[in-house]
């Protein structure tokens, strides 16, 4: 659990650096307070440590998982760093929040399962478990950055729009209105580069279905992570884990 908690910590420290982001959770990043190269450095200190933590469990298996797991989540980072123009499709956006997100999710799912030595059916229904609610964890991250309050998310609302990152809020209201004067802006553009219009889009997405739907395709890799969970016997365990995935859809955090 240590070992996932820095890893985790770690690719947190270098994502603020490339993104220039100094704040997270309202609180300020290292970014903010050290320089580029004392981020980097404590981020690389951290994977380091965490390669220790993995090894002192003596499993092959974990060890293989932790290396795979880094190597996903550091791919993903590149893919998005040097995509520029990112197609705006849910192929392409379900890759990315895959390797961002729920690569690591699932590495927390099945990581006790192979220091038990668990057959590989559990190990495959608790992946599952992890990679859904990994997706919909991140769905629901992208959905408070649009109607998320400041105070609470620590950076300004509509802020990886304005990053030109796009999300399912933003895929969904672009395939339904493909005429808007703002959408083929940003199409042309390949990113607002008007603040207004960039305020006049986020406002818009804000406004329309294409929140309550992001949150329908939540809903229901939650509801895919659950079923998987069926295998397990009616004991506290299983109730704690589907307590976790009925929290995610519901967090304002």
């Amino acid at each position: 659990a240590t070992a996932i908690e820095m890893l985790h910590t770690a690719t947190l420290v270098h994502d603020d650096l490339i993104d220039g982001s100094l704040l997270r959770r309202g609180c300020p990043t290292l970014n903010a307070q050290w320089s580029p190269d004392a981020s980097i450095l404590t981020g690389d200190f951290l994977f380091a440590r965490t390669a220790n933590l993995a090894a002192e469990t003596n499993s092959i298996p974990i060890m293989r998982i932790f290396a795979q797991t880094l190597t996903t989540i550091v791919n993903g980072e590149l893919v998005q760093l040097l995509s520029i123009d990112q197609p705006i499709d849910r192929g392409f956006y379900f890759e990315r929040i895959y390797a961002k997100t729920a690569a690591l999710f699932e590495m927390c799912a099945i990581a006790s399962a192979l220091a038990c030595d668990t057959d590989h059916e559990v190990i495959g229904q608790l992946r599952q478990f992890g990679y859904s609610i990994g997706i919909a964890f991140q769905i629901v991250d992208d959905i408070l950055d649009f109607n998320g309050q400041l105070a609470t998310l620590g950076k300004p609302i509509g802020n990886d729009l304005r990053q030109g990152i796009i999300t399912l809020p933003t895929i969904l209201y672009f395939q339904e209105h493909p005429n808007n004067e703002q959408v083929k802006n940003f199409r042309l553009d390949h990113g607002i580069k008007s603040s207004c219009n960039e305020q006049i889009l986020i406002e818009a997405i804000c406004a329309s279905d294409a929140i309550a739907k992001s949150y329908n395709v939540a809903e229901e890799y939650i509801r895919k992570g659950v079923e998987a969970l069926r295998f397990l016997p009616d004991i506290p365990e299983r109730r704690i884990l589907e307590e976790l995935a009925a929290y995610i859809t519901s967090r304002q955090v």
